[in-house]
């Protein structure tokens, strides 16, 4: 496993030599992104995703959660269309027709079933195309953990905290989040997004230094894996979203701690700073 010396710092200079691809076009041309999850309690979380997926770029946004939810998150995002998951833990025809058109599908916020999350799971990513970019986090990591062989998609990234990187391990990942990180990339063939320590399964390592206290809010983790979404569709690759990302989440947090000190902005006030922050890079 490699130390954190061997990983590469993410810094302005390096993000600028790693330039996202400019967004030219119609909104097709920069991703049509499907966030799944929202169970009925938590239908929020879908929101704070799919709003920091349009705002790190994305051209369109799909949103399906709890059915109760639907009609008060299609109003509390316009920009989306919105659809309701009818039964929990099934995805019906008109959803999976999304998911066969998707070029994103972001699966797991807002999931509270772990039985659910894993027959969701099971008939979304086996639905997506193979091309499909495919983001996890939240409830979808603990499925993964039970049905590792779901995934099949080429282009994934896993955006775990650190109990559900312990699901993901089948153990404690102890303080080599680095380590874990790598770990995690080559058994599930994929970029791992693991609290500021990025691995890549052929080995590229990054980690981003300028998180603070205040990250560690309700819905922030959903505000990260939406910026993931977003940049992957405008046409980032899995490794440059994660970084990207995973700075643009931090620095907007530290954008946000003058107003508001180190730990009294809200997940909500991330998403507004996200644009601000990757344009500035």
């Amino acid at each position: 496993m490699p130390s954190p010396s061997e990983e590469k710092v993410i810094t302005p200079a390096l993000l600028s030599d790693w330039a996202l691809p400019d967004p030219e076009g119609s909104k097709e041309a920069r991703g049509t992104i499907l966030v799944i999850g929202g169970a009925r309690r938590t239908p929020g979380a879908v929101l704070l995703a799919g709003v920091a997926a349009l705002r790190a770029g994305a051209g369109r946004l799909q949103l399906a959660v709890a059915d109760e939810a639907a009609v008060a998150l299609s109003i509390a995002v316009p920009e989306a269309l919105v659809v309701g998951l009818t039964t929990p833990g099934e995805a019906t025809g008109e959803i999976l027709e999304l998911v066969r058109e998707a070029d994103v599908i972001l699966l797991g916020p807002g999931l509270d079933d772990i039985d659910d999350s894993v027959r969701l799971m099971g008939s979304v990513l086996g639905e997506a195309r193979e091309d499909t970019a495919v983001v996890l986090d939240a409830y979808a990591l603990g499925a993964l953990s039970k049905a590792p062989e779901s995934l099949r998609q080429r282009r994934a990234v896993l955006t775990p905290n650190v109990t559900e990187a312990g699901h993901l391990l089948g153990r404690e990942p102890g303080d080599d989040l680095a380590g874990a990180a790598r770990e995690l990339a080559e058994r599930y063939r994929a970029v791992v997004s693991l609290y500021g320590h990025i691995a890549e399964p052929e080995g590229g390592c990054w980690r981003e230094e300028s998180a603070d206290a205040g990250l560690g809010t309700s819905g922030s983790g959903d505000v990260r894996a939406g910026i993931v979404a977003g940049l992957l569709g405008r046409g980032a690759g899995p490794a440059q979203a994660a970084c990207w990302a995973a700075y643009a989440h931090s620095m907007s947090g530290r954008r946000l701690a003058p107003a508001f000190s180190r730990t009294g902005f809200l997940a909500r006030e991330l998403v507004d700073e996200v644009p601000r922050t990757i344009a500035m890079i």
